[in-house]
């Protein structure tokens, strides 16, 4: 009962200046290059489990995560070569990162850090069952393990702030991988990427699809960000 209402019962924004602190050190993890390719790791597994999560709800049979030392990802499922789901899919990656963040925005808006962490535990534990590589389980453990130590051996001023530099960098790192991206197939680079193999099935330009997963980031990041500065 107790843990019913923690969970439930919203806690008090933290102060200002943490939360300008948190943006900062989540931008900083984005910005700079050495910081960015190991905390990339993260982004990659919201990416991933996007592909997964969608391939579940559209009919397709999900087979396997694999996560990569080099921060690249795949995810492998069955069903129809064509179509719909297959399409909904592959667009559920590079915008499942931003749209985690909006939704973490949302509930760190309403004061519910506890249940944030806890929801994100769970999405942890629920992608581990179809991680098929080592590395790949050792990088969702790891990140659970934070979660959940987080969610049960500290107090509510640490909880607040390591949910909100969660939040801020999957709001700000859900940016960056789109550019690079583009920048790749500038140079010839990626020609199976999400972009390309959407651009395959629907005849649609790679560079729309790039466009909408760049639209899907910021605005994400805007509107996370005014929920998060309480604007």
């Amino acid at each position: 009962m107790d843990l019913a209402i923690d969970l439930l019962s919203p806690q008090p924004a933290p102060a200002e200046w943490i939360v300008w602190f948190t943006a900062g050190c989540a931008l900083s993890l984005v910005v700079f290059r050495r910081l960015w390719l190991p905390a990339r790791n993260a982004v990659t597994i919201a990416h991933e489990g996007g592909h997964g999560l969608v391939a579940l709800a559209t009919g397709r049979r999900l087979e396997a995560i694999r996560l990569h030392s080099d921060t690249s990802g795949l995810t492998v499922s069955r069903g129809r070569p064509t179509g719909v789901g297959v399409v909904l899919t592959l667009a559920a990656g590079y915008p499942a990162a931003p749209l985690l963040g909006l939704g973490g925005a949302a509930l760190l808006g309403t004061g519910h850090v506890t249940l944030l962490l806890w929801i994100a535990t769970g999405l942890l534990l629920a992608m581990l069952v179809m991680v098929r590589n080592a590395y790949g389980i050792l990088t969702v453990v790891l990140t659970g393990a934070v979660f959940l130590l987080v969610s049960w051996l500290t107090g509510p001023e640490v909880r607040s702030t390591f949910a909100y530099a969660a939040v801020w960098f999957l709001l700000l790192g859900g940016v960056r991988p789109a550019f690079e991206l583009q920048a790749k197939r500038r140079r010839g680079g990626a020609p199976d990427s999400d972009a390309d193999q959407l651009s395959r099935l629907t005849h649609v330009p790679a560079g729309v699809w790039l466009l909408f997963f760049h639209t899907v980031a910021i605005s994400a990041l805007i509107g996370g960000g005014r929920w998060l500065l309480g604007f």
